[in-house]
């Protein structure tokens, strides 16, 4: 089985020498999972374990891992083979809306001017002739003010900016750019880890509450329930106070390969609202002027090949735009619908998340104005607090060297201190 993309990725951000707690703070792992998939890592890619004498485990790994793992697994090859093709595909796809919408445009237009030329054609040089023709050459100059003017809204505002081009404007006027909190359930966990390593391994439960949804009326409560995911995430354990208060301390986390500064942190899990589209605003008006024209475009063509003697007669472009009208219309009509319902649903997401993110503020007001009896809570944790570093002077036995060579090391370092101790003690 291949090993955990998150586990790899947060061996390389942490420098390659980690411990289990190290990882389940980085990724927000499950701490079992994070044991495993470290023992599976250092196995498959040649890591190395190096034992304190406290019976703490740090996990040391080549910088070249995922060249070794490449290597030896050709599911990997392809994942990251596919990754590049993937990107190309999105890419293509995200464009091709774009492109679908001005070929439909020409199309469109360009079959209306072929049908209303061969009726004009077919009568008389009369005054009729000459009105249709130019009710005709009305419809585009109705079109066009129905579309914005780009230019000159460009000009106006011109100090804003955008990096997507016209085409990836129009997919993301359609579809949106993804959901902002694809990743929230990971940063949920790696922040609540974060937390609980920046109080040193021993927090309660008011710290970790900003961080948690579906609390409700738990929170309220005696019994901290809501508590028991992240006990079981991270290997935590209760303990009671005196005074009956229950606190938490994760020993797993307690643990490090090396110093870390205390990390950052917003005083609760925030979700981003959802954004339209991450097109300008001058980019937005004209992807919806030209999916108007379009979409009138295509009512008036069919009004147009609605008996079909335009088609039969005509046949050629005429009768090939014909046979698949209706895609044209569905195309037409799906452009300015969707955005529209989305429009709307993104409303009613934002309101649900603005509403989660105030009762997780609420809760962080409560941490930072504690009364009396939370301080003394948050103090007793305070007890169970510890921080433990492994140098590499800690380490009693690593796997990158022989274990005879190690002892004889080891035995080498005591005598050495003994012989330190007896000299000082000769010298007094």
């Amino acid at each position: 089985m291949a090993p955990n993309p998150a586990i790899m990725q947060a061996v390389e951000r942490l420098g390659y020498r980690v411990t289990v707690g190290d990882v389940a703070t980085q990724a927000g792992l499950n701490v079992e999972i994070a044991n495993q998939g470290l023992l599976a890592l250092a196995s498959d890619a040649g890591g190395h374990m190096q034992v304190a004498e406290s019976g703490d485990i740090v996990y040391q790994f080549p910088r070249n891992f995922r060249d070794v793992l490449r290597n030896k697994y050709l599911r990997l090859q392809l994942q990251e083979w596919w990754k590049k093709v993937w990107k190309v595909l999105f890419y293509l796809i995200r464009i091709s809306f774009g492109i679908f919408l001005i070929v439909s445009i020409a199309l469109i237009y360009i079959t209306i001017l072929i049908i209303i030329m061969s009726a004009n054609s077919d009568r008389d040089s009369s005054d009729r002739g000459s009105d249709f023709g130019g009710g005709f050459f009305y419809f585009p100059n109705f079109f066009w003010y129905l579309s914005p003017n780009y230019d000159t809204y460009y000009q106006e505002r011109r100090q804003e900016k955008s990096e997507l081009n016209f085409f990836e404007a129009v997919f993301s006027f359609l579809f949106g750019d993804g959901n902002p909190n694809a990743n929230l359930e990971e940063r949920r966990w790696q922040e609540i880890a974060a937390v609980i390593r920046n109080n040193k391994g021993a927090v309660v439960a008011e710290q970790i509450s900003p961080y948690l949804d579906d609390i409700g009326e738990k929170y309220q409560q005696e019994y901290e329930d809501y508590m028991l995911p992240v006990l079981t995430r991270f290997n935590g354990q209760p303990t009671v106070s005196p005074e009956g208060q229950i606190v938490y301390y994760f020993p797993e986390l307690q643990v490090s390969a090396a110093k870390k500064r205390r990390r950052s942190l917003k005083s609760y899990l925030e979700e981003f609202p959802w954004r339209f589209s991450a097109a300008s605003s001058g980019q937005i008006l004209l992807s919806a002027g030209l999916g108007v024209v379009n979409f009138v475009g295509a009512l008036i063509l069919g009004s147009l090949l609605r008996d079909g003697t335009a088609a039969a007669a005509l046949g050629g472009l005429v009768a090939f735009v014909q046979g698949f009208y209706w895609l044209l219309l569905g195309y037409g009509t799906g452009f300015l619908a969707l955005p529209l319902v989305r429009y709307f649903w993104i409303k009613w997401r934002n309101r649900k998340i603005a509403e989660r993110n105030r009762q997780r503020q609420a809760r962080a007001r409560v941490l930072a104005s504690a009364d009396t009896q939370l301080q003394q809570k948050i103090a007793y944790a305070q007890q169970f607090a510890a921080e433990k570093v492994i140098g590499k002077e800690d380490l009693v036995y690593s796997t990158e060297t022989d274990l005879l060579e190690q002892e004889v090391e080891r035995s080498a370092q005591i005598d050495a201190e003994w012989q330190r101790r007896l000299e000082e003690g000769s010298r007094e």
